[in-house]
């Protein structure tokens, strides 16, 4: 079980940094809250730099570092003149999903020789997309514990807009998973955070 306040790769809902409307889908279709709430970021140690201004390592997502100036998109006129919720909307660099409002970033840099796997998983899709950043997020839903066995990762799996679950060495496609049963209750068994 992985240990500590922050989603390290272990226990993760992951997605494209990339996509503007990648944050609102994972807080309202998988994570039930708010579309606004931030996701953090995780990339490659040896290029986080390429994206963030930050020196060094940031391995348990507690260093906040600006976005680089040349990977950040200037608003419009139009979107200027945006006022409350409208205003989160708007895609502010090049990795939109992990970008806040301030062009801030709460970073996790993934060193091979710490966790092998999640590096790799980043780095393949820097070969694919030429964009060593992910948005990296606990593995739950709104007022649940993050999943602590493969049953629970599973039933998270099924109750969400999630695409696909990667446990180990396997890797199921929602889309080929037989329906489970009707559970209507189960986002009320915990207290909302």
């Amino acid at each position: 079980m992985e240990f500590g306040p922050r989603a390290l790769g272990s226990r993760s809902i992951i997605g494209d940094a990339r996509s503007p409307k990648m944050q609102e889908r994972m807080n309202l279709k998988i994570k039930f809250r708010e579309s606004f709430r931030p996701f953090a970021p995780s990339a490659l140690e040896e290029k986080a730099g390429e994206y963030f201004e930050i020196k060094g390592k940031s391995p348990y997502m507690l260093l906040v570092a600006p976005v680089r100036k040349e990977k950040r998109r200037q608003p419009t006129e139009a979107e200027t003149r945006m006022r409350g919720f409208e205003k989160l909307k708007i895609a502010r660099s090049e990795i939109p999903a992990v970008t806040h409002v301030d062009y801030s970033a709460r970073v996790q840099t993934v060193e091979r020789g710490i966790n092998g796997l999640f590096y790799e998983v980043i780095k393949k899709f820097d070969e694919k997309y030429k964009c060593p950043v992910i948005i990296n997020t606990s593995f739950n839903v709104r007022g649940e514990p993050i999943v602590e066995s493969p049953r629970d990762a599973y039933l998270c799996f099924m109750r969400t807009k999630m695409d696909y679950l990667v446990m180990e060495n396997i890797l199921l496609e929602k889309a080929s998973q037989p329906k489970t049963e009707e559970d209507t209750d189960w986002q009320n068994q915990y207290e909302p955070d």
